[in-house]
């Protein structure tokens, strides 16, 4: 009886390391309302949020976020590609990345965003 009590536990085991976990779940997608850009003060959508609308942004001009602030993670919904700059000159010395606008959320930065430009369609 012991020996197909333990048999039985190895399978348990076995069979639940093949069931999804809640630790490899993807993150929560941050809120952003539809034609916004969203960026986010840390990575996985926290900290500190900062929303910019097409009607109060203007369209290939370089928009350095306020003094002292940097971004992580960002959503685009703004329906125009978004390019995030690492510079907050908007320089391409420095990384620089463009999102499409089709509703693109980015958990993780490989950079400090400190500028952007909302691009033309």
């Amino acid at each position: 009886m012991r020996h197909s009590t333990i048999a039985l536990a190895a399978l348990t085991i076995a069979a639940a390391a093949l069931l999804p976990q809640p630790a490899l779940a993807a993150t929560r997608l941050g809120e952003c309302p539809t034609g916004a850009l969203c960026l986010w003060e840390r990575g996985g959508f926290t900290g500190a949020r900062q929303v910019y609308e097409l009607s109060g942004t203007d369209i290939e001009s370089c928009i350095p976020l306020p003094a002292g602030t940097t971004a992580q993670s960002l959503a685009n919904r703004t329906g125009r590609p978004v390019t995030t700059y690492q510079s907050g000159e908007c320089q391409e010395t420095g990384e620089f990345e463009t999102y499409p606008g089709s509703g693109t959320w980015s958990p993780q930065s490989p950079y400090r965003v400190r500028a952007f430009k909302i691009w033309e369609s």
